[in-house]
């Protein structure tokens, strides 16, 4: 694992870095235009104490304004997955779908027992461990030789293996991110908490102000489920068949047709349902002509008025093509306590070309595992041997807007195909309670005869054209 500041790290960078937020928290109790308030922040000191004396009143909104940008060099998928949680962040990802992972290195802990001590038998245990990683790494390889793509062989890829990608944060979620990795119950998981510390050793040096509450963290290992596990045995997990939406805004289409014409117009909702009547009377296709206008808009925030709410099985190879959608308000279970990993996913492709090695691989994890338990391994070291084809059921709350914007990407015939069954079950259900916003969700070929794909197309559009 690496951990690097790639942006805002030279001496120059901090200190105009520092300049911003100084500026931020005087702008509102100075005189002076904005450049005039920035031009006065000329001291790096006195600026470093003005944001420590705001901040420690409790007004944070100000260091959103300095922003930092990390290369995360050799980090687990765990990492990954919980770091893209932290929606206000920004991110770049390479690509499992294209890249051959074969060589790509796993991350290998220090195993504990129960009490979080180093194990007695850690050195046995590593050693052991790391002869199975090779193993699911050398079936991956065979998977890919035996015809099947690297998208689909992933799927036998450990939670182990080794991810990079790019983040971009501000100073106040970079701030909840450390102490969450380093003091929540996120640091059980080793590799969360050697992040926090690594990103913590770089905001000592590079981001001084959050140093002193960074400091004063104590350990929270609650979960939040206290009272929950105290009133209710935890159940069988049980995985969903299939995509279920759990609730959703009555009379959605009405909704945001009225909201268009509240805002609009400015008057009450009882006149825009009158002046939506009166259309209708007027041209039968009002509200079908209309909804098609606000479904073209640039802002489209009348789709924003009405929201759904979905149940979604979903493997973790796939589980970041959902996250990284951020505006929605999506719950995925914790990594701890650990998952039934019986619960998993077999491609179509890798039934028809690899099946056997593949079930072999699942069937040698799932037996090492509960060797690990039996010995008192700790669990928060057992998360490692989670494969990508690891099932689970995540719940989301979407608006429409950003239902067409997820379903604009995600049904496209060139989305990953698990993510692909997802949107479109979420588009067909949305279309059964609010047919009117159903008609522009979907790929932009089928709701606006555009492919953007340019060379790359799927080849679809033309058909579509040709027909039309």
């Amino acid at each position: 694992m690496k951990i690097e500041l790639i942006g805002g790290c030279t001496k120059e960078e901090l200190e105009s870095r520092i300049q911003y937020v100084a500026g931020a928290g005087k702008l509102s109790r100075f005189p002076g235009n904005v450049t005039e308030v920035l031009e006065s922040c000329n001291d790096y000191e006195s600026n470093l104490k003005l944001i420590k004396r705001i901040i420690k009143m409790g007004h944070k909104s100000i260091i959103e304004h300095d922003f930092l940008v990390f290369a995360l060099n050799d980090v687990t998928p765990i990492v990954e997955q919980t770091l893209i949680g932290y929606r206000l962040t920004s991110f770049t990802v390479k690509s499992r779908r294209e890249v051959d992972f074969r060589t790509a290195g796993f991350y290998t802990p220090e195993f504990r027992n129960k009490s979080g001590e180093i194990h007695e038998k850690n050195e046995e245990l590593k050693e052991e461990y790391n002869k199975h990683i090779k193993m699911l790494f050398n079936t991956y390889g065979d998977i890919v030789d035996n015809g099947v793509s690297k998208e689909d062989a992933r799927f036998i890829l450990p939670y182990a293996y080794h991810s990079n990608f790019i983040m971009g944060v501000n100073g106040r979620e970079l701030e909840r991110m450390i102490i969450a990795l380093r003091n929540g119950k996120l640091s059980n998981i080793p590799d969360l908490k050697e992040v926090g510390d690594e990103l913590y050793k770089i905001v000592k040096d590079h981001v001084p102000y959050l140093v002193p509450n960074l400091k004063k963290q104590e350990n929270n290992l609650e979960t939040g489920f206290e009272y929950l596990e105290s009133m209710e045995k935890r159940p069988e997990i049980e995985i969903l068949e299939k995509t279920n939406m759990i609730s959703y805004t009555p009379n959605s289409d009405d909704v945001v047709l009225e909201s268009a014409i509240m805002y609009h117009y400015q008057c009450s909702r009882e006149k825009a349902k009158e002046i939506l009547t009166n259309m209708v009377k007027k041209d039968e296709k009002a509200k079908e002509k209309m909804m098609y206008e606000i479904m073209h808009k640039e802002e489209r925030r009348e789709l924003e008025q009405v929201t759904f709410t979905f149940q979604i099985p979903i493997s973790l190879a796939v589980l970041t093509h959902l996250t990284r959608h951020r505006m929605h308000s999506l719950l995925i279970p914790e990594f701890l306590p650990m998952w039934d990993l019986k619960n998993y996913i077999t491609p179509i492709s890798i039934q028809e070309n690899a099946n056997d090695i593949y079930q072999e691989a699942v069937r040698k994890n799932i037996e090492i595992v509960e060797k690990f338990r039996l010995l008192g391994v700790n669990e928060g070291d057992l998360v490692y041997f989670y494969l990508s084809n690891q099932m689970v059921n995540v719940i989301t709350t979407m608006n429409a807007r950003n239902i067409q914007w997820v379903t604009r990407l995600r049904c496209c015939n060139k989305a990953q195909w698990q993510i692909r069954f997802i949107a479109n079950d979420i588009r067909r259900q949305v279309s059964e309670v609010a047919p009117l916003i159903g008609k522009g969700l979907g790929a932009t070929c089928m709701t606006d005869r555009y492919c953007g794909e340019g060379r790359e197309s799927c080849g679809l559009i033309d058909k579509i054209l040709m027909t039309n």
